[in-house]
């Protein structure tokens, strides 16, 4: 028991721990700038969408008015089955540099981003989502990490506004961390994904995305690597997000991108061997954790079963952990405790969602794209 207790121990810090504190000691002494400069290549943006009459229109405006030279850039919304008012917003929207795919059947987000990619015409094809803002000088920046001949993915910086209302701000630590962790990456040589609601890549090195894609923005990136190219993170490409999700949005959102890491190993099983240049990477920011919520189960047993020393401490602290996320639940959400109880309950979430990912995808449960 107290071998299973220092291997689960081991797996948790490693995850959250010792992995961001080699990426940054190795981003801090040993980094690689990217030889940025301002160019001005034809660019295609895709975005696909599917039910978002809301959304819609601001993000049309938000597209047609950054700044970026018009000549040279192309946008394609492609509308995956959308059966509310979609099609009547985009009415009369089509212009030589703008074009609209209406698909009659709603086929999921990889196969709206096929169907954009056959028909782009632009060097740089550039992914975007509905709900976020892009900032007037954010495509800009984006591209002018393409003068480096060596990189061939650039992903934008999502940033999550704060609100005093924020139903549950544990989930900006983890997203905070997530960003650190890929900014390092990618100073270091490549990082693993991108922010799929802002990035660019190559049109030479974008092949078709397999059938009912989750993570396109993971997906794209490593076949990028793969090829020999970088895969960048770009501060200066911002874009902002207002919406900040409660538990039980985190918890789906985390299911169906935990679900879709299982299933990148199935698409591309070249990513778990030496082929794959990002291999470390994506053992450690990735599949360690998948595994951290069965070492939780191992170091919660094995601590019980010892209880003694400094395994009864240990015991002391995961139940105190794990009770802060339960007086977040079911206690007042403004006190001295509260952003530990956030950060708790967003661990534990996120958690559940991953041992439930694992259940999706060995039972075959498809996760559907979805608002």
């Amino acid at each position: 028991m107290k071998l299973l207790f220092w291997l689960s121990l081991s797996v948790i810090v490693l995850a959250y721990v010792g992995y961001p504190i080699c990426l940054w000691i190795r981003a801090r002494y040993w980094p690689r700038p990217v030889q940025r400069a301002s160019i001005c290549p034809t660019v295609t943006i895709i975005l696909a969408v599917h039910n978002e009459e809301t959304q819609l229109p601001r993000k049309l405006n938000n597209l047609t008015t950054l700044d970026y030279p018009q000549h040279c850039l192309e946008i394609i919304v492609v509308s995956d089955g959308s059966t509310d008012e979609t099609g009547q917003v985009l009415t009369g929207w089509e212009s030589p540099h703008r074009r609209i795919l209406m698909l009659p059947t709603h086929g999921g987000k990889a196969s709206a981003l096929n169907r954009g990619m056959a028909v782009a015409t632009g060097e740089i094809i550039c992914f975007v989502d509905v709900r976020q803002t892009i900032a007037l000088n954010g495509l800009k920046n984006l591209v002018e990490n393409f003068a480096d001949p060596c990189v061939g993915c650039v992903s934008g910086e999502l940033i999550i506004r704060k609100s005093k209302e924020a139903p549950f701000d544990g989930v900006g630590f983890y997203w905070r961390l997530e960003k650190h962790i890929r900014n390092w990456e990618a100073l270091a040589g490549s990082t693993v994904g991108a922010t799929g609601a802002f990035y660019a890549v190559r049109k030479s090195l974008l092949s078709p995305l397999p059938e009912g894609t989750i993570l396109d923005d993971v997906y794209i990136p490593l076949q990028v690597a793969r090829k020999g190219q970088r895969v960048v993170v770009d501060l200066r490409a911002v874009l902002w997000d207002d919406f900040i999700p409660g538990p039980r949005q985190e918890y789906r959102r985390k299911v169906r991108t935990l679900t879709g890491n299982y299933q990148l190993m199935q698409l591309a099983p070249w990513i778990l061997t030496p082929s794959n240049p990002l291999f470390l990477q994506f053992i450690c920011h990735k599949l360690l954790r998948l595994v951290v919520p069965f070492a939780l189960v191992g170091a919660m047993v094995s601590a019980f079963w010892v209880r003694h020393g400094i395994y009864g401490l240990a015991l002391v602290l995961q139940v105190v952990f794990y009770a802060l996320a339960v007086s977040r639940i079911f206690g007042s959400k403004r006190n001295l405790f509260s952003r530990l109880a956030n950060i708790s309950l967003a661990f534990i979430v996120l958690n559940i969602a991953a041992a439930v990912a694992l259940f999706y995808f060995v039972t075959g449960r498809r996760v559907v794209w979805a608002r």
